[in-house]
């Protein structure tokens, strides 16, 4: 980095995103938010901070995983620190959240964005982005299929992958099995309870209640990044670098 670059990530590295005043902390509600752990949801938000510096340093285009996506949509509803501490005090340019155009023109460019953004980050931090943060590029753009819901009236389970399919698959026949042999060796109301834990084993399995690093994101998900190409939602006149923002379809 040159100084005046360091000099701006010193001031976007030690950038406060809390009211001293309140109690429930920027973090604390990243976490909540995205059933994250706490220290995950503070690992993001340092991210998010490189993420806003590539932002200011790029020439070409920039995107961030879908996880400092959510950090960076959560802060844009701090409008007074996003907009004054942030971008006037601290940045001195605004950064813009568009949402994105949509097609396959639009994808293939937040993809290449998104190589960039890594390629960066490891030029100018000299580091390999983490990959529990910042995933493949097709991870980035398949894993974003998010919906916002009431988790007091939904219960939320996990779908099982192939492995997992395999147990319940063996679950599934040694339960039909326990119906075949009851008539000779079992009761019905034995049947019955073993029946029962065996679905409450399955929905315990599967639950994704406790689920500390993945999450729920917000219902927009999708595609996102900071361009100066005035063609493709770049800088605007007044030096800010405008972003997009897709739906779940990864902008298709």
């Amino acid at each position: 980095m040159t100084k005046s670059e360091k000099q701006l990530w010193e001031k976007i590295s030690q950038f406060n995103f809390n009211d001293e005043d309140n109690d429930f902390k920027f973090a604390d509600r990243l976490a909540r938010e995205n059933n994250w752990s706490l220290d995950y949801a503070k690992k993001v938000i340092e991210e998010y901070k490189k993420y806003l510096f590539l932002c200011c340093m790029t020439t070409t285009g920039v995107t961030p995983s879908d996880q400092v996506d959510q950090a960076w949509h959560l802060h844009l509803t701090y409008t007074k620190s996003y907009w004054i501490d942030l971008c006037k005090n601290t940045l001195e340019k605004e950064i813009h959240h568009n949402p994105t155009k949509g097609g396959t023109f639009e994808a293939n460019k937040f993809d290449t964005f998104y190589s960039k953004t890594k390629e960066d980050y490891r030029t100018f931090f000299e580091l390999e982005p983490p990959l529990e943060i910042w995933p493949s590029n097709e991870n980035r753009f398949s894993d974003i299929h998010f919906k916002r819901i009431n988790i007091a009236r939904n219960w939320i389970i996990k779908k099982p992958n192939l492995k997992q399919k395999s147990i319940v698959t063996t679950l599934v026949i040694a339960l039909l099995s326990l119906f075949l042999i009851q008539a000779t060796f079992l009761n019905d109301q034995v049947v019955g309870i073993l029946f029962l834990i065996a679905i409450i084993v399955v929905l315990g399995y599967f639950s994704n209640k406790n689920n500390k690093n993945g999450g729920s994101g917000c219902s927009a998900g999708g595609t996102s990044g900071c361009s100066t190409d005035s063609g493709h939602s770049g800088c605007s006149g007044d030096g800010g670098c405008s972003s997009g923002c897709g739906g779940c379809g990864g902008g298709d």
